[in-house]
């Protein structure tokens, strides 16, 4: 099975007033970056059977946006597993559990959840150090997902790579 794994696009800030930390929207930059990775893999010829994503809006919102722009007749689920704070074990449980096993899985969610899981899969624990921006995507190849070392890191690609360029602050 091939794991891909994606960090959300960007999103409205923390604290602003007008959302809770859990209904943050993408930003329109967001969701027009989340469009050209979409177009990105299906020039990649990369496609799923299976989306997973964290419940809260701005993952969803990736996730939704990616699917659309691809040729995916599958159903998105989304799981409490992959929120800021979900459990990697029923995470593990939730890929074990899905028939016909799929050939390929995106999941969608948020770091550090996300580089904490790829390290454990790479390296059976919090050892490998990466991170990842938003709109990273990762690849692993996994045989029989466990809650250790189970997988291969093929690929991390920074949303540059992609062609997407991260959001730049302006200070002051």
């Amino acid at each position: 099975m091939k794991l891909y794994l994606l960090r959300h696009g960007d999103a409205v800030e923390t604290g602003d007033p007008k959302f809770k930390d859990a209904e943050r929207p993408l930003t329109p930059k967001g969701i027009q970056r989340t469009k050209q990775l979409a177009h990105a893999l299906q020039q990649m010829e990369i496609s799923f059977e299976v989306v997973l994503s964290s419940p809260l809006t701005r993952a969803n919102e990736t996730a939704e946006t990616v699917i659309r722009g691809l040729d995916f007749t599958g159903k998105l689920e989304l799981t409490d597993s992959l929120s800021p704070f979900g459990s990697m074990e029923n995470l593990v449980s939730q890929l074990n559990t899905l028939r016909p096993v799929p050939e390929n899985v995106l999941l969608v969610g948020h770091e550090p959840y996300l580089s904490g899981f790829i390290s454990l899969l790479c390296t059976g624990g919090p050892g490998l150090a990466l991170t990842m921006k938003k709109g990273a995507l990762c690849r692993l190849e996994v045989e029989s997902p466990t809650c250790g070392k189970c997988a291969t890191l093929e690929w991390l690609l920074p949303p540059r790579v992609l062609g997407l360029r991260p959001s730049r602050r302006k200070s002051g």
